[in-house]
């Protein structure tokens, strides 16, 4: 499957645009002020390469404040150094094509890219507030507000960038800062190439990095991202079950997150299947290093995750099947590779230094494990995890939260919740809890824990053919690691606890 997928993507990825007319904005009439509003001039120059047959759009260095825009056939917007592109912080300035409104979008098109040196500033947290203001001055309805949360409905808050059906993009070098929803999202598109890009963007609610929603031949590659919310994110949204994710490759980027890193779902509808993510580095991330979560009544298969480091992230591995919004059926969830991770878990929140940091657990619990849970008759099937090293502060007490072994029974199944790794509160193990699993294999796993934990470092219910191959458990100060409950064809040998002294 891996190398099948390499030989998709190389050879889907190695078109190159061939050399086109350049169209400077300023000769349209932008005035790079920082004050101007100059959505008619881009769209001019737009416009006017597109009527040629394609063409690069220029932004020269300057403050260019706009509204929407929307490329067309053969268009290549390209930002120079210095070159700055701002949103403008009035609501009625962004148009809505397909269902989202966004500063840069395209429907239904192709060959299109956006590349250079410069910034796309979307000043998401004055938008986002501007909006917001609408709500208490009568102009949005409540049906439209999320009242709990205080902030307006996330499809009324604009996108930096929404493609919508489009095939043969290309987003290269671009920095993209400060949306007000999502940052960039690629919906139905095809044959894309996120690359070198720089996303930092923790400047409201909802930001996540990257969205590719059901998307096929996709590679992302050597970008940062810093965003209030997850930061590359896989989903399916098609409910005509016609769309999935296919053949996506992602590699050397490195992540920090609000929310989980990498994710699959929650909006999970259709399916993805041929996915690879490799060479990670994810740092300061509130939830999940790798979140995997077939919830929506959609499948995930074929998945290789793959040399990943992790630190001060609040979790390392989150498998789910569920069965959210709605869904008639939870899963599949099945042939998923973990392997070369190593990921340290702080005891305090690792988003502190966030301004959009991560919603408060309300439930008191100890820090949570890394967990694959799959629903009563519903089996997360066929995983393999190898070489995982798992660095845990430990310091779970029983006095704050407790749940015994005697009282497995009682953690929840949750079939219809919202899938974090926190979902069922306090968990009766530190380093792995599995449950309603079929084909688990964990090789040469570390499990290290930097003070004691009155729980096990992993607990098994309702497990079959299970097999653990070399398990290291560090600092603990119980002689037995492991506890089983209706799992049935286990085996387990080389395994080795090094209890504190």
């Amino acid at each position: 499957m891996v190398r099948k997928l390499r030989y998709i993507l190389i050879l889907i990825m190695g078109s190159a645009f061939c050399q086109a007319k350049e169209y400077n904005i300023i000769a349209f009439g932008a005035i790079g002020d920082g004050i101007t509003i100059n959505t008619k001039s881009i769209q001019k120059a737009i416009d006017k390469a597109a009527g040629d047959g394609g063409g690069i759009v220029i932004v020269p260095a300057g403050k260019f404040v706009t509204g929407s825009i929307v490329l067309k056939y053969g268009i290549e917007l390209h930002l120079k150094k210095n070159a700055i592109l701002l949103g403008s912080i009035s609501p009625t300035d962004y148009i809505r094509i397909d269902r989202w409104k966004a500063l840069i979008m395209a429907d239904r098109t192709s060959n299109i890219s956006i590349t250079g040196k410069g910034i796309i500033d979307g000043r998401g947290d004055l938008l986002a507030l501007h909006i917001d203001s609408l709500f208490y001055a009568g102009k949005i309805d409540s049906h439209n507000y999320y009242l709990k949360e205080r902030r307006p409905w996330a499809e009324l808050r604009p996108q930096v960038l929404e493609f919508n059906r489009c095939n043969n993009l290309k987003v290269i070098d671009v920095t993209i800062k400060n949306s007000a929803c999502w940052v960039q999202t690629y919906e139905k598109c095809k044959n894309i190439i996120i690359k070198n890009i720089t996303v930092d963007s923790d400047s409201y609610w909802n930001n996540d990095g990257i969205d590719i929603v059901d998307c096929q031949n996709v590679q992302i590659t050597n970008c940062f991202i810093n965003s209030s919310d997850d930061g590359i994110c896989i989903k399916s949204e098609d409910f005509s079950l016609s769309q999935i994710c296919d053949s996506i490759y992602i590699s050397d980027c490195t992540i920090r997150s609000s929310a989980s890193a990498i994710k699959f779902g929650t909006s999970l509808v259709s399916g993805a299947r041929n996915v690879i993510i490799k060479n990670i580095k994810i740092f300061d991330t509130f939830r999940s290093a790798i979140a995997i979560e077939a919830t929506q009544g959609g499948y995930i298969e074929n998945v290789l995750v793959e040399n990943i480091v992790a630190k001060n992230t609040g979790n390392a591995i989150f498998l789910r099947i569920g069965k959210v919004r709605g869904a008639k059926k939870a899963g599949p969830l099945r042939n998923v590779i973990i392997r070369n991770v190593k990921v340290t878990i702080p005891f305090e929140k690792p988003d502190l230094e966030y301004e959009i940091r991560g919603p408060e657990i309300e439930e008191f619990h100890n820090i949570h494990p890394s967990s694959i849970t799959g629903n009563p008759g519903v089996y997360v099937e066929n995983v393999l995890l190898e070489n995982i090293k798992i660095i845990h502060p430990g310091r779970g007490n029983k006095a704050f939260a407790n749940l015994p072994l005697y009282r497995i029974k009682d953690v929840p199944d949750l079939e219809t919740s919202y899938p974090e790794f926190s979902m069922f509160g306090e968990l009766p193990a530190w380093g792995f809890y599995v449950r309603h699993v079929k084909g688990l294999t964990f090789r040469n796993i570390e499990l290290e824990i930097k003070k004691p934990d009155y729980r096990p470092a992993m607990v098994f219910d309702d497990v079959h053919d299970l097999n653990i191959d070399l398990l290291k458990v560090k600092g603990d100060n119980k002689a037995e690691p492991i506890f089983y409950k209706d799992t049935t064809r286990v085996t387990t040998k080389n395994v080795k606890v090094l209890l504190k002294k």
